[in-house]
Parts: structure tokens; C-alpha cells; sequence
């Protein structure tokens, strides 16, 4: 997997440059036992990259990722999925994007495909740039580059009333129902990804399920109920890497919070 992670890490570097790591690791490999961690191993290399952040009850020296000796070094101790917070080790406490976790209760991805392109109207509706990715399962994720300052607590209270007025306009397809048991065959709009301390799996990361799938950016018009995550996979892994990067606005689309919060009314 080392070969694997070096092939993509041009795309994946964007995503993980500067950003804390929570390390998922599976030590018998794709087929054997995974348990997270957070504390940077002792074993890492020398000069590996870490911050310390202070949680309510408890420090954590986090993994810094950005670098391939770094990369290949959390490969090395059984880390196949990179899992990253959705701010950088500079500003701990103010996230540079905001996501969206769609998690369809049916288990299809066409179903959180569909509800993609509903929260893709909500967001347009307000003016708001949002880029989509498979999760390398059955969900999508959908990003907004955000300009720096609003702090975790404000981002989430956005995303939240977000979610509520879109489920609202769209009773019969979105939820924001926390209870599974109580989300019949509608899909989950989590905004719980927009916490402090809480991670999503970076785009290009991949995961540990069958055929080791690939977490994949995808342009909005490619995003139909047609795709198969797994097929985006290590198996074609220079396939799908081959063309354009579908995100390649992303990092010029940063947006303010502030203005986008004055308009969840309109959805």
C-alpha cells in the first residue's frame, strides 16, 4: 500500500497538508481487527510532525499529516483510511471547510445521491459553493470551502439549521433524526462531522472495506445513482486518477459563513 498511497498522494496532499490526523488502525491488515487512535504513536520517525490540542478533560499530541515519510510511516503501522479534522493544525478551533455527511437508510448510494442534489439546491439557493464525494461506501459527503473564523460551535449551528429547513422542505427524502429507528427509508443529513475534534475520511483516502475503495471527489454532474463506490478502487486506482481533478476550485472557493448564514430562510 505504500506504492499506492505515493501515487495518489499529489491528489490527496491538499487535503491532509497541515491538518490533524486521527489514526484508524488495522495491524492484520484489510482483512483483520481496526481500533482508532489518537496520540501519536512513540514509533513514529523522528521529525514526524505532531500538535498538541487540549480537550475539556485531556491532551492529545495529533499526527500532522502533509508529508509522504509521514504517510507512508502511519501505512507502516496499519493506518489505511486517513481520517482528518476539518481544520488545520494552525487554527485548531476554526474550521477552513464545513461538511455534510449524507447517510441513506436504505443502505444504496443512489439514494444519498439523489438527496445530494437536494442539498445541492439548498446550497445554491444561498449562493453557497459545495463540492461532493463518495464516502468509499454507501454515503456522499459534501464539503464547502469556508473562510477562516467561525469558530466549531458556529459552523455547526449553521449546519444544523441548514439541515433543518432542507429536511423540512423535504420531508419525505431527508432527516435530521438522530434515532435510526425513527428515520424510516429517508436519508440522514448529519452536521455532527462540524464538531471539534471530530474527523472525516479525506478525499482519496482508502478505506478499509471490500475491494479497498478510494474516497472520491466527484464533479456535481457526475454524481448520479448510477455510481458504484468500490468501483473507484486500489485495483484502478491510475484509472481514476487519470484527467482532471474534480475539486480543482476548491481551495479558490473559500466563502464566508457569514454571509451564507443569513440565508437559510430562502431554502
Amino acid at each position: 500500500m505504500d506504492d499506492d498511497y505515493e501515487t495518489v498522494l499529489p491528489r490527496l496532499k491538499p487535503f491532509v497538508n497541515n491538518r490533524l490526523l486521527a489514526l484508524e488502525r488495522c495491524p492484520d491488515g484489510m482483512r483483520g481487527e481496526c481500533f482508532f487512535q489518537k496520540e501519536a504513536p512513540t514509533t513514529l520517525p523522528n521529525g514526524t510532525r505532531t500538535k498538541l490540542i487540549h480537550h475539556q478533560s485531556h491532551a492529545v499530541h495529533y499526527v500532522v499529516g502533509g508529508s509522504l515519510e509521514t504517510q507512508i510511516a502511519l501505512v507502516n503501522l496499519g493506518c489505511i483510511a486517513v481520517h482528518v479534522w476539518q481544520s488545520c493544525a494552525d487554527h485548531p478551533h476554526q474550521p477552513d471547510w464545513l461538511v455534510f455527511d449524507l447517510d441513506p437508510s436504505s443502505g444504496k448510494f443512489s439514494d444519498a445521491a439523489k438527496a445530494g442534489h437536494l442539498v445541492k439546491a439548498g446550497l445554491d439557493a444561498l449562493g453557497v459553493a459545495s463540492f461532493p464525494k463518495t464516502s468509499g461506501s454507501r454515503g456522499l459527503r459534501v464539503f464547502l470551502p469556508i473562510r477562516i473564523g467561525p469558530d466549531y460551535d458556529e459552523v455547526l449551528s449553521l449546519a444544523e439549521e441548514f439541515g433543518r429547513r432542507l429536511a423540512a422542505a423535504h420531508p419525505d427524502a431527508l432527516t435530521v433524526e438522530q434515532r435510526i429507528k425513527f428515520r424510516a427509508d429517508r436519508v440522514y443529513l448529519d452536521p455532527f462531522r462540524n464538531v471539534f475534534g471530530a474527523t472525516v475520511v479525506a478525499p482519496y483516502s482508502v478505506r478499509w472495506l471490500d475491494k479497498a475503495p478510494f474516497s472520491r471527489p466527484l464533479r456535481w454532474a457526475d454524481v448520479e445513482p448510477s455510481v458504484i463506490p468500490s468501483s473507484f478502487n486500489l485495483g484502478n486506482c491510475e484509472k481514476c486518477l487519470a484527467g482532471p481533478e474534480p475539486w480543482h476550485e476548491f481551495f479558490d472557493s473559500r466563502q464566508s459563513l457569514t454571509e451564507a448564514a443569513k440565508g437559510p430562510s430562502r431554502i
